[in-house]
């Protein structure tokens, strides 16, 4: 019987996962696809190393969509059985909320898996691919990259702005250069023109300037030089820029396996920059994947709710969860490079947070109460003290209620809470009627009080 339970729930979570996975990642893609149409049809680049690029970018999505598809998968799922009554015939038939857990935790099992094995291999690969197929492809069109009224920072010790780059030309006008690769000696290049001209054997380009003029100052300001000319070559090594300064490309932390991370951590030092920037994409490989476990701990108990459930309002939650998540990730990451924090514990809160409330909800759905339960409790002296309001403890004298009693014409006993004249009166005490009055009495007291007071 739980088997074919198990089995119903993984079906209603596995179609709508492939999907929401599905449009995820297609997403994902159309932010990158403009950049892989524009090297294919404008820069010249070959459909073959356009699906290389695609392919060694999808570990990257992956990474992302598997646990949001995840979530938002169950809530859909378990939504649409809370919907239809089916999570109330599954109670009534002795199946608790901790057995539907089964399923849930199968799948997030799974996810997780996925999620870790591309963390840990296929990120780092498919990353440090797509640089080394980028600088492939740079050997061989040099102008892919520089983007026109930018200032290019990507060659070591050079920036280069471009005023106009032509859509189907290898040249550039307009061109500005700042040279600091002489020590002491920076040197600004403005020309009219500037051709690239790449060396596919090797990992240089050569920028070749036409018609203008070089400019170089010392560093005590005391000497300046000017040299005009017609053609003036300059070359701007690609290997000092993406690689390390050795005949290897170098790797940076989101390019780095598990095990050069640990390996890069041991040789940094601790208080740097860069070691704390290290040590949190170290922690990110596991916190990632166990973000799978920690969305479907927190999509059981919003999904079984009795509320009207559906496919948008279990996507709206979703979408609501992962931004809660994110901004706590980005949170946590900030204040850990900064070194305000813990670089260990600010990649961790999101999971802590976030794993300790899902924890608690499915406690609270278990019992079938209310999550807030607590929170009112605690608040109930609070807002019951603020609420309170007076009670009326005195009311007119005795002579003066005989005088109210006149004028109304009838016996305020038979006004204040079917009380008698006889039970009024036998509240006496040093002359004074002391009554205890409800809420619902108090507009009566005062207008009572006000005749009197005019009398």
């Amino acid at each position: 019987m739980n088997t074919i339970i198990n089995r119903y729930i993984l079906k209603e979570i596995s179609v709508p996962f492939f999907m929401i996975l599905f449009i995820f990642t297609f997403v994902l893609l159309m932010g990158r696809i403009l950049q892989l149409m524009d090297l294919m049809i404008n820069k010249g680049v070959g459909f073959s190393y356009v699906a290389h690029l695609i392919l060694y970018l999808m570990p990257s999505f992956l990474i992302i969509t598997v646990p949001i598809a995840l979530l938002i998968s169950i809530l859909i799922g378990l939504g649409r059985l809370s919907g239809d009554h089916e999570i109330t015939i599954f109670k009534s038939s002795g199946i608790s909320l901790y057995q539907i857990l089964l399923p849930i935790g199968v799948a997030s099992l799974m996810a997780f898996i996925v999620t870790a094995i591309t963390g840990f291999f296929l990120v780092p690969y498919g990353n440090f691919a797509t640089k080394n197929l980028l600088l492939n492809i740079a050997k061989q069109k040099a102008n892919i990259g520089i983007k026109e009224k930018v200032f290019n920072d990507g060659f070591k010790q050079l920036i280069l702005y471009a005023e106009k780059i032509p859509v189907h030309g290898n040249f550039m006008e307009g061109v500005f250069i700042f040279d600091s690769r002489i020590d002491k000696q920076p040197t600004t290049i403005i020309a009219q023109k500037g051709y690239l001209v790449s060396s596919p054997e090797s990992a240089s380009v050569t920028l070749r300037l036409k018609n203008g003029s070089s400019h170089t100052v010392d560093a005590e300001l005391k000497t300046y030089k000017k040299m005009d000319f017609s053609s003036y070559d300059v070359n701007l090594d690609l290997s000092a820029s993406i690689t390390g300064g050795n005949n290897t490309i170098s790797k940076d932390s989101k390019e780095m396996s598990l095990f050069e991370l640990a390996k890069s951590i041991k040789d940094t030092g601790k208080a740097s920059a860069a070691s704390r920037e290290i040590l949190i994409e170290f922690n990110k490989k596991f916190t990632v994947p166990l973000s799978c476990i920690i969305f479907g701990l927190l999509a059981i108990p919003f999904g079984v709710t009795r509320n009207v459930s559906g496919k948008s309002r279990g996507f709206v939650i979703g979408i609501f969860l992962v931004m809660t998540y994110y901004v706590l990730q980005l949170s946590g990451e900030a204040l850990g490079e900064t070194g305000k924090i813990s670089p260990i514990l600010g990649a961790w809160a999101p999971n802590i947070i976030l794993g300790s409330f899902g924890v608690y909800l499915l406690i609270m759905a278990a019992k079938e109460k209310s999550p807030f339960l607590h929170v009112k409790m605690a608040i109930a002296p609070v807002k019951e003290i603020l609420s309170r309001k007076p009670h009326i403890t005195e009311m007119p004298t005795l002579q003066n209620f005989v005088t109210l009693q006149d004028k109304l014409k009838t016996n305020p006993g038979k006004i204040f809470s079917r009380m008698s004249k006889k039970e009024l009166m036998a509240g006496v005490k040093k002359n004074k009627i002391i009554i205890r009055a409800k809420e619902k009495l108090l507009p009566l007291y005062y207008k009572l009080k006000g005749k009197l007071d005019r009398s």
